[in-house]
């Protein structure tokens, strides 16, 4: 499919100082100087595209009630819908790799990362990948490695989910039965694999230590996730770990700044005012200073209402606010193409209505990928 090629006009377009009205040129994908015919887009802001920098809201669209789609291209095709309806051009899919079993099993990583590679070049949003590995996964080191260089994989975050601190009491994990269920497995069987990886925790720092180094070999980024205390972070800067997502309290998120970590934090945060389990609040981190990029996580439509929230709240200006869903993600990713309106850059930008701020349309890539409502005209009229 061609790209366009068009000069936008009339809109109040988002730049590093603020929004300016002025001209917004692409053609071949790119963001220019001249682009082809004008389009008047009057009463509408230009944003630069959203770029998710961790998102596994598409599990919804893959695995519906207890079981998985068996056709996951069309479950990923509606997730790509989504993004586009909410302004995201780039998107990491962060799928775990984890003993939690069905459609976070590492049987279902190699099924989605094979379906999201049979769509390679056939979507308009640029999805990328992420694998979320369990640590204590000791004897899946070696198949986890294979999977992230058969699939190219970009992207590795380091997870640690086991309940510890119930294990280490002789106590039964919350929510035994319903992991169990949905991973197909009798909760004496789970109970006795969360026992013996929590037994075996005295291993892991050197499993993780020689799996970093290979995979930094590779030129795969990694990150941390969850981190609670500065020990955490120094933990993983010392294995080459330079994100650290969702840090859960105020010591982590000072610790990853301290150390050089992009910190990166939760939109869905954001928009409800707080963590849902009782974290640190992402609206006191940013007030801070201590956020480099805001992520989806669970919720596309969170990513650009935080970005707003944040503005219309006074803690950065819009500029400041956008650049923590655009090219603060982008910074963090080395995508050194995209992330703001600038030319030569890619022509990712979303369209929204400048009174309601409401979603009007998507552009990635310079290719049209959600477009809706009176804005359609606009295209349409100034056609040929």
């Amino acid at each position: 499919m061609s790209e366009l090629s068009l000069r936008l006009v009339g809109a109040d377009v988002l730049g590093p100082e603020g929004l300016v009205r002025e001209p917004l040129s692409f053609s071949d994908g790119l963001i220019c100087e001249a682009g082809g015919r004008e389009v008047n887009l009057a009463g509408y802001l230009v944003l630069p595209g959203l770029v998710d920098i961790h998102g596994d809201g598409f599990e919804r669209h893959l695995a519906m009630r207890r079981g998985a789609m068996k056709d996951l291209g069309a479950g990923l095709r509606a997730a790509e819908a989504e993004l586009a309806a909410n302004g995201i051009t780039t998107a990491v899919m962060a799928q775990f790799f984890s003993w939690e079993g069905g459609y976070r099993g590492p049987d279902f990583a190699a099924q989605f990362l094979e379906a999201l590679g049979h769509m390679a070049g056939d979507t308009v949003t640029d999805l990328r990948r992420q694998l979320r590995f369990e640590t204590h996964m000791l004897e899946d080191y070696d198949r986890f490695e294979a999977l992230v260089a058969e699939h190219g994989v970009e992207y590795v975050v380091f997870n640690d989910h086991i309940p510890h601190e119930r294990l280490a009491k002789g106590l039964v994990p919350r929510r035994l039965n319903g992991m169990a269920l949905k991973s197909r497995r009798s909760p004496e069987t789970l109970h006795k694999q969360l026992q013996k990886m929590h037994d075996e925790r005295g291993l892991v720092p050197e499993a993780v230590r020689g799996l970093a180094e290979r995979l930094l070999a590779r030129g795969v980024t990694l990150g941390s996730h969850d981190d609670r205390s500065r020990d955490d972070c120094a933990f993983w800067q010392e294995r080459g770990v330079t994100l650290s997502e969702f840090p859960e309290t105020l010591e982590a998120g000072e610790a990853a700044c301290g150390l050089g970590a992009g910190v990166i934090l939760g939109a869905p945060n954001v928009v409800r005012g707080g963590s849902h389990n009782g974290n640190v609040s992402a609206v006191d981190m940013i007030a801070m200073g201590h956020c480099d990029a805001l992520a989806s996580d669970y919720h596309y439509p969170s990513l650009r209402r935080a970005a707003f929230f944040v503005e219309e709240a006074g803690m950065l200006d819009l500029a400041g606010a956008w650049a923590l869903v655009s090219s603060g993600p982008a910074r963090l990713l080395g995508f050194e193409d995209r992330g703001s309106l600038a030319a030569g850059k890619r022509a990712d930008f979303m369209i929204v209505d400048g009174e309601s701020r409401r979603m009007a349309a998507t552009i990635a890539g310079g290719r049209v990928s959600y477009m809706s409502g009176d804005i359609a005209k606009r295209f349409i009229q100034n056609g040929s």
